[in-house]
């Protein structure tokens, strides 16, 4: 009797954490809902959920990006300096119109994540020193192209950043669509398979002939390209162009997001629905704590316990 007792208890342990790991974000989401709706005042306005869902948005598509590097078992740290450079070049170019400069935008990003891409899967520089350099040198380039905050006053981009479709705005529409193209992208195609595959073993993903410098390539490009996107969403919504603090700490959001998540830093599986979720949770935390007049600290701190769970609870799952 004592020892069927004895293997219950480790047996139940570990349902538990099979359990946390696939929903515990959810239930974290859930949990905050409920909190929030019964000690925060007009919570449930519809102002309210109008103004979390577009901060967040930002997020989202940042976090999608990290989700697919992180898959092939890598990270990319610059991804906050590539919405700051986003946001100078869409400062200089948009006298061109807003097409040739989002355009301009995207030719900057696909460089960035073209030498990110290269200096790993070419050169075999680890992916946090790659990402890490063009972090700093990326900014750099910002700030050389547009020193301060600079107003911008474009009907294009302003209506970019408040306008709506019955209601929802543009930014949350942009990041839904974006959610399911790479759900998509990461489910059904050969790319999301070969991207996987590498995540799993990169080795033995190169004996079996897959284009591993290839696909790890095209996946720093793409992190890029989200980024710059998120860049360009964000100046909207402020009508400025700010270099020095936007994206401050976006690639630790977007970390934390996509492991909160469900996504192993080991690779080999990329979960988006929770990658979502993991965005959502860290804009309630700090809505909450910005709502409750918790200085910008206690944020911070809230964040490094919510990782550390997270990594707690991804002990053992590894790879698929």
């Amino acid at each position: 009797m004592a020892e069927a007792a004895l293997r219950t208890v480790p047996l139940d342990k570990a349902r538990a954490l099979q359990w946390l790991q696939k929903y515990g974000v959810y239930a974290g989401v859930a949990l905050l809902l409920v909190v929030n709706i019964a000690i925060t005042p007009h919570f449930l306005s519809a102002e309210n959920f109008r103004t979390q869902a577009v901060q967040v948005a930002p997020v989202i598509i940042v976090a999608l990006g990290m989700a697919l590097v992180i898959g092939t078992e890598g990270v990319d740290l610059s991804v906050g300096a590539v919405m700051a450079l986003a946001a100078s070049v869409t400062a200089l170019y948009l006298g061109y119109g807003l097409v040739p400069a989002l355009l301009v935008v995207a030719v900057f990003a696909a460089a960035v994540g073209l030498a990110n891409g290269a200096l790993v899967a070419l050169v075999g520089v680890q992916p946090i020193v790659a990402t890490l350099a063009l972090m700093v040198g990326g900014r750099g380039v910002a700030l050389v192209l547009l020193p301060q905050l600079e107003d911008l006053r474009n009907p294009q981009l302003a209506s970019l950043g408040s306008g709506d479709v019955l209601g929802i705005p543009y930014l949350i529409l942009i990041a839904a669509g974006l959610a399911l193209l790479v759900a998509f992208v990461v489910r059904r195609t050969t790319f999301g398979r070969q991207l996987l595959a590498i995540g799993d073993s990169r080795p033995a993903a190169q004996l079996a002939g897959l284009p591993v410098r290839r696909v790890l390539i095209l996946v720093y490009v793409i992190c890029a390209l989200l980024a710059a996107v998120a860049g360009v969403l964000a100046t909207a919504r402020l009508q400025a162009s700010d270099p020095t603090s936007l994206g401050n700490l976006m690639e630790l959001s977007a970390i934390t997001a996509v492991v909160v998540g469900g996504t192993p830093l080991t690779g080999g599986r990329v979960n988006i629905a929770g990658t979502v979720a993991g965005a959502v949770l860290i804009q309630l935390l700090t809505a909450t704590l910005i709502k409750h007049d918790l200085p910008p600290s206690w944020t911070q701190i809230a964040q490094a316990v919510v990782i550390v769970a997270a990594v707690y609870a991804a002990r053992g799952r590894g790879k698929r």
